[in-house]
C-alpha cells in the first residue's frame, strides 16, 4: 500500500535526488546525451531503472499533491541533468487528474524551459490534454495562446494536447490550428501535425482524408497524417 505524503516538498525533492545521483553512470551517460543531441547531460540512468527507482521512491514516501507537488517538479526542473526532468513527469502524471486551471503556468513553465521533444510531448498530450479535457472553458484562451506563441514548443502543444481525445476531439478547433502552422518549415511542428492527423485517422479517417486534400500541408504531415488510412 503506498503511503500518504505529508512532508516538505523540498526535503522529498532532495532525497529523490540523491537517489538517482547514487545510481549515476557515466559511461552510459555519455551515449543517452548524444542520443538528445547533446542537448542536455545525464546521470546515465536508463528509463526502465530510473522509473523503477522513482516508483520505489513514490511508495516509500508517497506522492506529493497539490502545490507540494508543484513545488517538487519545479525543484527538479531547475537541475540539469535529464533524469530528474523525467522523474518529476513522472510524479506529475501521477497526480494529472487532480491538475487544477491555477497550474497552465506550470505546465506552461515546463514546456517553455529544458525543451525538446521528449519532455514536451508528455507534458503536451498526457498533463495538458488532461488538464484541458476536465477543464473545457481553459481551452480557447489557451490553444490561442499557444499557437500564437514564438516559442515552438507551445506552438506544438497547443497542436498536440488533443492527442488522446479520440472522439472527444474537436476537430473544427484541431484543423484550425493545423492551418495556422502548416506552413512552417521546422520538422517538429510539421511532425506534430502529421501525427495529431494519423492518431485522429483511427477515429475519423474521412474528415483526416478530406482535411488533407484542402489543406496545404508539407510532404511529411500528409505522409504521416495518411500513413494508416491512405489517400
Amino acid at each position: 500500500m503506498a503511503v500518504r505524503w505529508t512532508g516538505d516538498a523540498a526535503a522529498y525533492a532532495d532525497g529523490l535526488e540523491r537517489l538517482l545521483r547514487g545510481h549515476a553512470d557515466a559511461a552510459t551517460a555519455v551515449p543517452m546525451a548524444a542520443y538528445m543531441r547533446d542537448r542536455f547531460p545525464f546521470l546515465g540512468i536508463r528509463n526502465p531503472a530510473r522509473t523503477a527507482l522513482t516508483k520505489a521512491y513514490a511508495k516509500e514516501h508517497g506522492v506529493p499533491s497539490g502545490e507540494a507537488l508543484e513545488a517538487v517538479a519545479r525543484r527538479l526542473w531547475a537541475l540539469p541533468e535529464r533524469e530528474f526532468h523525467y522523474a518529476a513527469l513522472e510524479l506529475l502524471t501521477k497526480r494529472k487528474k487532480e491538475l487544477r486551471p491555477e497550474q497552465t503556468g506550470l505546465l506552461e513553465q515546463l514546456i517553455t524551459t529544458h525543451s525538446w521533444w521528449d519532455t514536451v510531448d508528455m507534458l503536451a498530450n498526457h498533463l495538458a490534454g488532461a488538464l484541458f479535457a476536465k477543464h473545457p472553458e481553459l481551452v480557447p484562451a489557451f490553444a490561442e495562446k499557444w499557437i500564437a506563441s514564438d516559442d515552438l514548443w507551445l506552438r506544438r502543444s497547443a497542436i498536440l494536447f488533443q492527442l488522446g481525445y479520440k472522439a472527444g476531439t474537436d476537430a473544427e478547433l484541431l484543423f484550425a490550428l493545423i492551418r495556422r502552422t502548416a506552413g512552417e518549415s521546422d520538422f517538429f511542428m510539421r511532425k506534430a501535425i502529421g501525427w495529431v492527423l494519423r492518431e485522429y485517422a483511427k477515429t475519423n479517417p474521412e474528415a483526416v482524408r478530406a482535411f488533407v486534400r484542402r489543406a496545404e500541408l508539407s510532404p511529411l504531415s500528409v505522409r504521416e497524417a495518411l500513413k494508416h488510412i491512405g489517400e
